[in-house]
């Protein structure tokens, strides 16, 4: 199936891997990787000069050609996607959903052999946006990475093969991340294959068990301590690091980089003494945070905060 064109979709740094699978494979089959898709430059750093996504500067690295599109529906991009005559689209969390012409044959210009999607969740659990840091705020025993054909729907196309691994209640989003899409990367060159010669069908979504997640907003970080101090813990790993956990003293914003469960009890919100350092009360158990980050300062060990606020004890943190 020498002279395939197939043309890569994603942005953010822990898909790199998957964009280097593939052009390692195409080189390898006598493939074209006739493009990449990225999303445009943002601002970054304390200068907030504009900076391309990971996914761009690596794709220039390897000599591909790259597109940032901040809209896919505009006719100029549906024409310049047709000029590629793309075979097959790949795509890994690239954060824009495709038009029809870019899923599959269906659109004169489309490729014929349709998009695949590297998900890193194990579907239909996990729909959407932000499927990591949800397996790790839902307490999930186990996450994984699918390889779906994609059609309309959100994650909801037949998938070609999955990956599971259990999780040992220790994982933040970002490890987490990067080991699921390095996974990934794997799992699509063993089945990409397969599927163009027709020998692995996609298998339709069962409809039970199937979860949404969206994105997250800023004001979805903050803790609330008449929740359970195990899953405030969760929050702590699963929003890192965005939109991070934190919570407010002294009228300024007060994240929490690290925590654990500790054994005891307080009222919601009420912060006491916790060995060298100190615990915030909880619906159950306690919180004890093992590194702050008050707003516009470094950030700090637990004990090492509560030196420079002992008034923290005895204090009340909104819940």
């Amino acid at each position: 199936m020498e002279g395939l064109r197939v043309v890569f979709m994603g942005s953010p740094a822990p898909v790199v891997p998957v964009l280097e699978a593939l052009d390692v494979y195409a080189r390898a089959h006598g493939w074209t990787l006739a493009g990449v898709y990225a999303a445009p430059a943002r601002p970054a750093g304390r200068g907030r000069g504009m900076r391309p996504a990971p996914v761009a500067e690596r794709a220039r690295d390897l000599g591909v050609p790259v597109f940032t599109p901040a809209r896919l529906r505009a006719e100029e991009e549906q024409e310049r996607f047709r000029a590629l005559r793309a075979d097959l689209v790949v795509l890994a969390a690239y954060g824009l959903l495709l038009p029809p012409l870019f899923l599959g044959p269906d659109e004169p210009g489309g490729p014929s052999y349709g998009a695949l999607n590297v998900h890193p969740s194990l579907l239909p659990r996990w729909r959407g946006a932000s499927p990591v840091a949800s397996a790790i705020l839902a307490g999930d025993a186990e996450s994984g990475v699918s390889v779906m054909r994609m059609d309309e729907g959100l994650d909801t196309g037949p998938v070609l093969a999955c990956e599971r691994v259990w999780l040992d209640g220790t994982e933040r989003t970002p490890e987490l991340t990067d080991r699921l899409f390095s996974l990934g990367a794997r799992l699509l060159t063993r089945s990409i294959g397969p599927y163009l010669a027709g020998a692995l069908v996609p298998v339709p979504q069962p409809q039970e068990g199937i979860t949404l997640c969206g994105r997250w907003r800023k004001e979805d970080g903050l803790l609330d301590f008449t929740r359970t101090a195990a899953g405030l813990e969760r929050q702590v790993r699963a929003f890192d690091p965005w939109p991070g956990a934190y919570t407010t003293w002294r009228g300024q914003r007060l994240e929490v980089l690290d925590a654990r469960v500790g054994e005891g009890h307080g009222e919601p919100g009420e912060v006491i003494a916790h060995g060298d350092g100190f615990a915030v009360g909880t619906g159950e158990g306690l919180l004890v945070p093992l590194r702050v980050r008050q707003e516009g300062k470094r950030a700090l060990a637990g004990q090492e905060f509560l030196r420079g606020q002992r008034s923290l004890l005895g204090a009340w943190l909104p819940s």
